[in-house]
């Protein structure tokens, strides 16, 4: 038996209607009579109707005029309605009832073979329909439901069940809102936290996490506010306070309540913390004086000023005293001023151009002599980085390489010095000048790239230069972070003929005592020691005394360790001669030459340089 279906017979007549009773018999069908309109739609209120067969030919009521009104209840909208009509029935009343929402029709008088088949294809349509209906609902159940638990973990961290980032976004904007600024956020973040997935596990991290979340509500007002912004990083915003000295003295007690350790699975876990802060009611002048100095910084504060953009912004204040806090170290902390964001905003643009700068190969390279002291001649050339800035002109290295170092651009900046420096000493090895090297800086994260070995070697057959000419400078603090990766690599290099110097050499730590271990081949005093050489009034050189025992032992211990001696930073005539009777074997600086550019027009670039030494040298 099929499940039952309600059916709405709409005829003029008690006969016409058992008609079709009798057609659709032992059907299992629940049919319904109707005389009138107002019949009609009283069943439809009282019953639930799945099917409407509407005769077109009723005597009473205007079929079209019915159909339409049905069609235009939203409950009724989707009813099915058949049409029943009388032979001969013109095409234009036909349009009419379709227009008016009618599905199908069936011509009278009626086949029950016929009716059989459109009453059960408009019923499967109405019970596909249902279940859509039904699944469409459920549907929703389960978006609303997710919905919830999304809002849920949106704005309640999951962990420590403390309210979210975006809880404390929302509720600063509510201040800003009802104008009330009499507010102050503390930014902390936990001082090398990944130390602690790392040495214990992530379980143990999230239990440390927890702890600390139960230690800071410990410190909570009425009214405050403490949410997890981060992985480990906490924000207190603080509803009233006094001033910055209020707000300072809070700060140091949160700091000072990590001197105890957190206990986790009977184990004692200490730990650090940085922190930032910023003063509500300070950070509406801060942005506008921010605009009003007419400073580049003025695009972070254009445009629309919503209470949730200023909310992000007081955020980003604390965020960033908070990482200014870092760089002093473990424990410190740092009130906000805009000064930060000039310093932010500038890093971020330099770094931008910088990005374009590699694209369009906006550096050189300019060479300085290496002399021999003794001999007066030029041994060999360090290769220089110089851009040259589209708007700017010439930019210091001093100001764009440590920007390249933290960002990583320094990388792909050091492979290219690394292959114009190759290509001009081939050059120079075709000419005259086949005994000379060529030096070249290698930065911390360069002789850290997993892939130095193969980028040199593919450079050396690349330039077909002579890798006995070439000389890499790598400063001790690369060397010392990973005394014996830095060995194997080094060994690696010397034995592609490469020649390894440690540059700046005294400004390093812990060094001697592994520096017989290196296979290296020259030491470069770095210029600071070099530049506290000074003269007395009867023209004799003469040295500091820390700067002579200092100058006078790396001398002494590069002879025991059979390495030549370069001397950097040489500007006067008084230097040159103190370093050459302490016995330095090389030097360079502008008492000697500037860096300077080959080129391409002026073959004998070289030749001039060593033209200009031979006057100079004495």
């Amino acid at each position: 038996m099929v499940s039952q279906f309600s059916i709405l017979v709409v005829e003029d007549t008690v006969s016409a209607f058992e008609q079709v009773q009798v057609l659709l018999a032992d059907q299992g069908y629940c049919l319904h009579h109707a005389n009138s309109a107002q019949q009609a739609l009283s069943w439809l209120d009282s019953v639930r109707i799945d099917l409407i067969l509407l005769a077109t030919d009723l005597k009473t009521v205007d079929s079209a005029a019915l159909c339409a009104r049905v069609r235009a209840m939203p409950m009724w909208a989707s009813l099915p309605i058949t049409v029943m009509m009388p032979p001969l029935t013109e095409l234009h009343t036909l349009s009419k009832m379709l227009l008016a929402g009618a599905d199908d029709y069936i011509r009278k008088p009626l086949d029950r073979l016929e009716l059989l088949a459109r009453v059960r294809s408009k019923l499967r349509v109405r019970r596909q329909y249902q279940q859509l209906v039904v699944c469409n609902d459920r549907l929703e159940a389960t978006v609303r439901q997710r919905t919830a638990k999304l809002q849920n973990m949106v704005f309640q961290d999951a962990l420590t069940q403390l309210p979210s980032r975006a809880t404390l976004l929302q509720t600063i904007a509510e201040r800003f809102q009802t104008k009330d600024d009499s507010f102050s956020l503390v930014y902390l973040d936990c001082d090398q936290f990944n130390r602690v997935n790392g040495s214990f596990g992530y379980a143990v991290g999230d239990q440390v996490l927890v702890k600390i979340a139960q230690r800071l509500k410990q410190y909570l007002c009425p009214g405050d506010l403490l949410v997890r912004a981060g992985e480990d990083e906490f924000c207190f915003l603080l509803k009233t306070v006094g001033d910055a000295s209020a707000v300072e003295a809070f700060v140091q007690q949160i700091l000072r309540s990590f001197d105890r350790p957190f206990l986790v699975d009977c184990c004692d876990i200490y730990m650090t913390a940085c922190a930032g802060m910023v003063m509500g009611c300070d950070v509406q002048p801060i942005f506008e004086s921010a605009v009003d100095d007419g400073s580049t910084m003025t695009s972070l504060y254009e445009g629309d000023r919503s209470e949730m953009q200023r909310a992000e912004r007081v955020l980003q204040a604390a965020d960033t005293a908070m990482y200014e806090a870092k760089i002093g170290g473990r424990g410190c902390y740092q009130a906000f001023d805009p000064q930060m964001y000039a310093d932010i905003l500038g890093r971020l643009t330099l770094e931008s151009d910088l990005q374009r700068a590699l694209k369009r190969q906006e550096f050189t390279l300019h060479y300085q002599p290496i002399v021999d002291l003794t001999s007066r001649e030029i041994a060999g050339v360090e290769a220089l980085v110089r851009w040259h800035h589209p708007t700017r002109g010439m930019v210091s290295p001093a100001e764009f390489v440590p920007c390249m170092e933290t960002s990583g651009l320094i990388v792909p900046l050091g492979l290219m010095v690394l292959e114009k420096a190759c290509y001009q000493l081939y050059e120079w090895q075709q000419q005259e000048f086949g005994a000379l090297t060529m030096s070249v800086n290698l930065s911390v994260r360069q002789f850290k790239s997993p892939t130095l070995l193969a980028d040199v070697d593919r450079i050396l057959e690349k330039t077909q230069v002579d890798p006995r000419a070439l000389k890499l400078e790598i400063t001790e603090s690369a060397i010392m972070d990973n005394v014996e990766e830095a060995i194997a690599l080094t060994k690696s290099l010397r034995s592609r003929g490469i020649q390894i110097s440690i540059d700046d050499f005294g400004t390093g730590y812990s060094s001697l005592g592994y520096l017989h271990r290196f296979p290296i081949d020259n030491l470069k005093i770095d210029r600071s020691f070099v530049q506290m050489l000074v003269e007395h009034d009867d023209d004799t050189a003469a040295v500091g005394e820390r700067e002579y025992h200092v100058v006078s032992t790396i001398i002494a211990l590069s002879k025991q360790l059979n390495l030549s001696v370069i001397a950097e930073g040489i500007e006067t005539r008084q230097q040159m001669l103190s370093l050459r009777r302490l016995g330095c074997q090389f030097g360079q600086g502008y008492f000697f030459s500037k860096p300077w550019a080959v080129v391409e027009t002026e073959k004998n670039s070289l030749m001039t340089a060593v033209n200009h030494l031979t006057r100079v040298v004495v």
